[in-house]
């Protein structure tokens, strides 16, 4: 599933759109609007500690899957904007082969880097450490993990020649929550994603007062974590 799919990144006010594609079980529908939910507990524990990160509503993709919904972030540095986010949560009862789960998480991350660090090729390797590691603390019974990290150079030419070059990084990247500790997992995916934004940027990724999730004690080891 890659997050190139969906369509271009607008923001919308309000609540996460859940957007089914077709007449889902009643079960099923309730189900989704947990998932919602568990998202939407997370999003306010983040932006209750957190003023360097605006987590706003996204238009879900209608096409992906059955059900789906969608947040957007912007993480701030000194006041100005240091990287972009997209997270995707898609739900398909009848299941994917490639899917672990009937859950399914899309994540994208945009930030713009030094031109050395775009040039070092640990980047990429480091780049996915940021997501594992959020993952291992606060979700980690993810499943079937895929992903890339692409260097981003943008160079101008005619009337923008004059304009510096300037290099970034970004991570595409999806998994599948544990289906049997879901509400926990899905709030943990949101942390996850916020830490990783929040790395990318150059932010600190649990400033002081930040809850973390009961799970997160239990210690529980990862169910398919590493493939």
């Amino acid at each position: 599933m890659r997050l190139a799919e969906t369509p271009a990144a607008a923001r919308a006010g309000g609540d996460a759109e859940a957007v089914p594609a077709g007449q889902g079980a009643a079960a099923d529908s309730v189900g989704f609007a947990a998932a919602v939910a568990a998202l939407e507990a997370a999003r306010e524990e983040i932006t209750e500690v957190r003023d360097d990160l605006e987590i706003e509503d996204w238009p879900a993709p209608k096409r992906l899957a059955p059900y789906a919904t969608a947040l957007a972030a912007t993480a701030y540095r000194d006041g100005q904007e240091a990287g972009t986010a997209q997270l995707m949560l898609l739900h398909d009862p009848a299941g994917h082969e490639a899917w672990t789960s009937t859950f399914r998480v899309v994540v994208r991350v945009h930030a713009d880097v030094e031109e050395e660090m775009a040039a070092d090729p640990m980047l990429g390797e480091v780049g996915w450490s940021w997501l594992t590691d959020a993952l291992d603390l606060h979700a980690p019974g993810y499943g079937a993990p895929s992903g890339t990290v692409t260097r981003v150079i943008t160079e101008g030419y005619g009337s923008k020649e004059e304009e510096p070059p300037s290099t970034a990084f970004e991570l595409r990247a999806s998994w599948c929550p544990d289906g049997e500790q879901l509400d926990d997992e899905l709030g943990g995916a949101v942390f996850a994603w916020c830490d990783l934004l929040a790395a990318a940027a150059g932010l600190p990724a649990q400033p002081p007062g930040t809850r973390r999730l009961s799970r997160r004690e239990r210690g529980r080891g990862r169910r398919g974590g590493r493939q």
